[in-house]
């Protein structure tokens, strides 16, 4: 998708890692101290920068800088289809395996907790509920997952659903 100039062009990473035997997924939640989405919980990632090959090294550079996972600790699975957020974003999700544990290290300006939620925890019934929500004159319809305290919605919660949709549910430990 070519991005016009009201938009900006991003990547994130899903990072998958297994801990007790059973598939998670790391999220962040995101300072108040960051420019766009403060206080969201988000997949680590960020704006495109000239000096990267493509939205792959985006997403790699992004989650090295905000929580210290290194590159060459990144199995690559796939990508997901783009994402246009209200905001003015194009996003490139990647998903990706990790080692787990791992040393994080959480950028303090950006990150102000790293998320660890089981996969399965995404596929019971009642998680997912949609709304209508309106940011700067759009009002769109936003999936918003909720597993247990943490509330994940917008841009996160559609490239969450658009990955569930293409794995089995019963493959899922």
């Amino acid at each position: 998708m070519a991005a016009g100039p009201e938009f900006t062009r991003a990547a994130v990473l899903l990072p998958l890692f297994f801990k007790d035997d059973l598939l998670h997924v790391l999220f962040t939640k995101r300072t108040e101290k960051v420019r766009y989405h403060k206080g969201e919980i988000s997949f680590p990632g960020g704006n495109y920068d000239p000096c990267d090959d493509d939205l792959l090294a985006t997403a790699l550079r992004e989650a090295y800088e905000e929580i210290g996972v290194r590159p060459e600790d990144v199995e690559i699975l796939g990508g997901l289809d783009e994402v246009v957020t209200m905001s003015n974003f194009i996003v490139a999700p990647f998903v990706g395996l990790i080692p787990f544990p791992y040393p994080f290290v959480p950028c303090d300006e950006e990150i102000e907790e790293l998320i660890f939620l089981p996969l399965g925890c995404f596929l019971q019934e009642g998680v997912l509920t949609e709304e209508y929500r309106t940011y700067q004159d759009k009002t769109q319809l936003v999936y918003i997952y909720q597993c247990g305290r943490h509330i994940i919605w917008g841009a996160t919660a559609k490239i969450l659903k658009q990955f569930l949709e293409l794995i089995p549910a019963e493959g899922v430990r």
